[in-house]
């Protein structure tokens, strides 16, 4: 078996979040593909949507799925969690033939610096998830590319939230979570 692992923040899970998990589960060399919400990104200080906020949301959108499984492995620890740790976490849990570890090709650049990487280098195969205004070339690593330029993120939609950019499934949840952090404010 090969399974695949998209980490994120999801901060809030857009349509390009959607699209590519939605590509993802429809590629035949993947048999599972694992969504991981972050607790904290390790290279961010906070969070907007609440952690377990956004594991719901992800598992209300796709729980109908069998071959999506929506992970809080990292939201469990309630701490910043590298790769690796997830990777290694998932080797040992379903001693899986292939690993994929799914990344934004935005993170090329700084691959080098996260944690391990050398270990994890080894562990996975990555696969980079083509974004427009990024050059998808890298000299340390070989990897698959899937094709998306979806040009929105999550950083974009932080400052404004527009909610064209959710998916409709998950709209209405989605709002009302936004709401409820921004009278917290």
């Amino acid at each position: 078996m090969n399974i695949a692992i998209f980490g994120g923040s999801f901060d809030p899970l857009h349509i390009g979040h959607e699209r590519i998990i939605n590509k993802l589960a429809r590629i035949t060399y993947i048999h599972k593909l694992i969504v991981v919400p972050t607790y904290l990104n390790p290279f961010k200080k906070k969070y907007h949507i609440h952690p377990a906020d956004r594991f719901e949301i992800l598992k209300h959108m796709y729980n109908i799925n069998p071959d999506i499984l929506i992970s809080d492995f990292e939201i469990l620890r309630e701490e910043s969690t590298p790769s690796i740790v997830t990777v290694e976490h998932f080797k040992e849990l379903y001693k899986p033939k292939k690993i994929f570890l799914i990344i934004g090709s935005d993170n090329l650049k700084n691959l080098h610096l996260w944690n391990e990487f050398d270990k994890l280098n080894n562990l996975v195969e990555f696969i980079v998830v083509n974004r427009d205004g990024y050059e998808v070339k890298n000299d340390i690593i070989q990897f698959k590319t899937i094709q998306m330029n979806i040009n929105i993120s999550s950083s974009s939609l932080r400052d404004k939230l527009d909610i064209k950019y959710i998916p409709k499934k998950i709209q209405k949840k989605v709002t009302d979570i936004w709401n409820k952090e921004l009278k917290k404010l």
